[in-house]
This record gives C-alpha cells, sequence and structure tokens, in this order.
C-alpha cells in the first residue's frame, strides 16, 4: 500500500514539474516537436543531412525499439524535418501533442533487429553504416541502404546484418564507439574486455578474395557465421571477423567505450568497477593509465572532447558527472577530477561534449532531465563565490524537462548546430511506450551575454519606431 501511494506521489509530481515545463516551452525553445514512441527506444543517432530547404532541412535519424516480444524487436531509420533557427513561431511550437506522433518525424525503413538494440553508433566516415550492440556478444553493422524495408509482425524472420564482430566472451549491451579518423569499432562487455576491430580489414579482405589473393598480416580474420542468435532462419549467413586487439584491465562489466577525438590507436573505457581506463593500442593490450575510483558508483558513460583532447567527462550512478585532464592523471592511477558537476537526482545515464561550443556538454540522467552545462561558467562561478556555497549546481545554464521518465539517451545534431535528438523509457510514468523529443534551446540563452543585451536594445529601438 506504501508502494502504491509512493508511486501516485511520485507521478504526480512528475506531471507538476512537467505542466511547469510546458508553460515556459514557447520563451526556452527556437524550436521544439514531440514524437509519442508505442515501444520504447534505448538509443537514438542523427544520421546524414539528405535535403536542405529554405524554412527547414531533412536528415536521418536512428531509432532502437524494444518490444514486449510479442514483435521483433526494431531498428529503425526515420526522415526529420528540422525547422531552421529563428523560423518557428511561439505559437506553432506551444501546441503539441503528447500522446501523438509528430508530422516532422516519418518513418523511412525498418530493420528487424535479432534481439534488442541497446545501442546504435553511426560511422563518421560514412554515416550510413551503423553499428548495433545487442544481448548478445557480437557486434552487428548494417548498411542502412542496402537493408531492405521490413514489417514487424508477429514470427518474421529478423534482418541479416551486413557484417558480425566476433571476440566477447559474454554479451556486450552497451560500451560501443566508432573511431572519428577510421573506419574503426570499439566495445566493451560482460567479460571485462575492451575490443577493437577495423571494418576496413573486412574491405580489405573481400577485395583481396576477388582478386584471388589472400589477407595481409596482423589484420583481423575474417570468416562466414552462422548463428541463431543473429542470423535469423538456419539459411541465413552473414560475413564476421576477428578483433584487431582485446584489452584487459576492468574488474567488471565495461559500460562505455570511446576514441580519442584525433588518434585511432588511444581510447578510454568506463564501467561496473567505477575505473576510468585510458588504453594505447601502441604500447600492448594493458591500460596506460587507471583512474581507480573516478566515481563513488558504477560508471555508466564517457566522451572525449572533440575540441580539446585532454578533457574526459564520465556519467555516474552516484548522480554525478566529473572531467578530468587527462594530463594530471599518471600510469600510476593517481588523479583526480578537476571539476565535478552536480545537478542530478537520479544516475546519469549518458553524457555528450557539445560539437558547436568547446565548453558545453549535456547530461541526461533517470530523474528525466536533460541538463546543458558550460564548464567555464562553472570555474568562473568558483572563482567568484569562493568557499560560499549556492543554491545552483555551477556550470549548469540550461535544463530539459519535457521527458516524463528517465531519458536514456540523447545526441547533438552534428549539422543542425545546438540542435538535440532525446529519447525517455516511460514504461515506468506515464503508462508504457517512449518518448521520442527534437528541440533546439534559444538563441538568447547561450550566446554572449552583451552581444544578446544589443540585439534587444535594437528590438526595444525598433518597437519605439513602430509607435
Amino acid at each position: 500500500m506504501k508502494k502504491e501511494r509512493a508511486k501516485v506521489e511520485e507521478v504526480s509530481t512528475t506531471e507538476e514539474k512537467y505542466a511547469q515545463w510546458k508553460s515556459q516551452v514557447p520563451v526556452l525553445y527556437d524550436w521544439f516537436a514531440n514524437h509519442n514512441l508505442v515501444w520504447p527506444s534505448l538509443s537514438c543517432r542523427w544520421g546524414p543531412q539528405i535535403e536542405q530547404a529554405v524554412y527547414k532541412n531533412k536528415h536521418r535519424l536512428y531509432l532502437s525499439e524494444q518490444t514486449d516480444g510479442s514483435l521483433p524487436n526494431t531498428l529503425i531509420v526515420a526522415n526529420c524535418e528540422v525547422v531552421k533557427s529563428r523560423v518557428a513561431a511561439a505559437e506553432h511550437i506551444e501546441h503539441f501533442n503528447e500522446e501523438a506522433r509528430s508530422p516532422f518525424v516519418k518513418k523511412y525503413k525498418t530493420i528487424l533487429h535479432p534481439g534488442e538494440v541497446n545501442r546504435i553508433r553511426e560511422l563518421p566516415q560514412n554515416s550510413k553504416i551503423v553499428a548495433t550492440h545487442t544481448d548478445s556478444p557480437d557486434v552487428l553493422i548494417w548498411d542502412i541502404e542496402a537493408q531492405p524495408n521490413r514489417h514487424a509482425v508477429l514470427g518474421a524472420s529478423v534482418s541479416r546484418p551486413d557484417l558480425i564482430l566476433t571476440g566477447h566472451q559474454d554479451n556486450a549491451e552497451f560500451a560501443l564507439a566508432m573511431c572519428p579518423t577510421e573506419p574503426f569499432v570499439l566495445s566493451g562487455g560482460k567479460d571485462k574486455s575492451v575490443v577493437l576491430w577495423s571494418i576496413q580489414d573486412h574491405i580489405s579482405i573481400s577485395a583481396a578474395a576477388d582478386q584471388g589473393s589472400t589477407k595481409s598480416p596482423g589484420s583481423g580474420s575474417s570468416s562466414v557465421k552462422q548463428d541463431s542468435k543473429v542470423g535469423g532462419d538456419s539459411t541465413t549467413m552473414s560475413p564476421s571477423i576477428g578483433p584487431r586487439g582485446i584489452y584487459q584491465g576492468h574488474r567488471n562489466t565495461v559500460e562505455d567505450v570511446q576514441f580519442c577525438p584525433t588518434s585511432v590507436q588511444e581510447f578510454c573505457s568506463v564501467g561496473d568497477d567505477s575505473c576510468l581506463i585510458l588504453w594505447d593500442a601502441r604500447v600492448g593490450f594493458n591500460p596506460v593509465i587507471k583512474v581507480e575510483k573516478a566515481h563513488d558508483a558504477d560508471i555508466h558513460c564517457v566522451d572525449w572532447n572533440h575540441h580539446d583532447e585532454n578533457l574526459i567527462l564520465t556519467g555516474s550512478a552516484d548522480n554525478s558527472v566529473h572531467m578530468f585532464d587527462r594530463r594530471n592523471l599518471t600510469s600510476g592511477g593517481a588523479g583526480s577530477p578537476i571539476h565535478k558537476f552536480k545537478g542530478h537526482s537520479d544516475a546519469v545515464l549518458c553524457v555528450q561534449w557539445c560539437p558547436d561550443k568547446s565548453s558545453v556538454f549535456g547530461s541526461a540522467a533517470e530523474d528525466g532531465l536533460l541538463n546543458i552545462w558550460d564548464h567555464e561558467k562553472a570555474w568562473k562561478a568558483k572563482e567568484r563565490i569562493g568557499t560560499r556555497t549556492r543554491s545552483t549546481s555551477p556550470g549548469l545554464f540550461f535544463q530539459h524537462g519535457g521527458h516524463r521518465g528517465k531519458v536514456i539517451e540523447f545526441h547533438w545534431n552534428p549539422s543542425d548546430p545546438w540542435t538535440i535528438i532525446s529519447v525517455s523509457d516511460d514504461c515506468d510514468t506515464i503508462g508504457g511506450g517512449g518518448t521520442l523529443q527534437i528541440w533546439r534551446m534559444n538563441d538568447m540563452i547561450y550566446r554572449p551575454k552583451e552581444e544578446v543585451l544589443a540585439e534587444l536594445e535594437q528590438f526595444k529601438s525598433h518597437l519605439n519606431t513602430c509607435k
């Protein structure tokens, strides 16, 4: 009875916060779209921009659908129209239906995925190629354009991946990354290992096979794999490739991995052992730097700054985000975060640096919030207040409160500045399914203060002229 009462109170509080947020949408956002999902999505990613028009651009979206087993799990490819900056009227973005599908999001293709789609990552060199993590040891590679469109009906055979990456000895469900500079894939799993592959190996091997030549030394092994977990029916076979390296150093499940933005050989990983580990493939398979207590609990996520390769973010079940400077870390494992960001009341599930400003990043958590931070503002606030305490979290300058369930993942749009896609699992809050939201905050929130004040003064003068 107490649990039921607590549940009712929690839902009531969530709805009150949501109503308050919704009333502020016309002021806080330059553009906003809400898309109701029948099934929860565990991952969301922007694909390539495919069309440009006067008032909006069209982008690909990659989403997952986690079903209850009555229908196959799916990898969804959608087309999304993103309204350009300062085009949408406040009245337009204010009126949206939480229970409806957005007219800006149209399903383009459905791939019947073998098992849950826990993570989706696109290849930077060709964003039509994506990797997925599922509830098995293998990583699956998909050529989105080559895959046939399927219908998710009971009993349908699953789609065939274009390539299977083998090497894990236990399920690898969440830790997945693509290299920014080369077609390399990185993964972590329950076997406590970090595994590295090159998709280029497969391309080279295929080309060599066509010419009747043999595989060059040092590249991963390739074969044709038949697997009931992956292939669906017994007649389905997909090519597979072995790893370039397997890296051991964690004592528990590896939860996330990330490449250094400027190096194919350097990468990092975090896990349920609370460790942050830096690796360098050029010096072997053991950790180069291991921070033993990077957080006080499991670490769920990590991201490496693309503008400053010394800065690394981690998010944890201790509700905080830590920022590390790798120049302060030593091979002996010494080193502490240069800043701790505390603005969530529940476990942080996703952190990601903003591609448009080097000091800005986002963090999403089980508390239903997606926080936007600026670490430069955090440092300035720290210098300003000294030892005095303050009520707000230093560096936090925007909170997206549009989700009523835990925010599983978000992704900054790499080609449309300050535009974000985010997904939440609403099964525990508003009766099931999930919510996809595409949004861009009002640019007056993040632009330089002097610039904004000058614009407002100019607008004031314009109004006086109109009178």
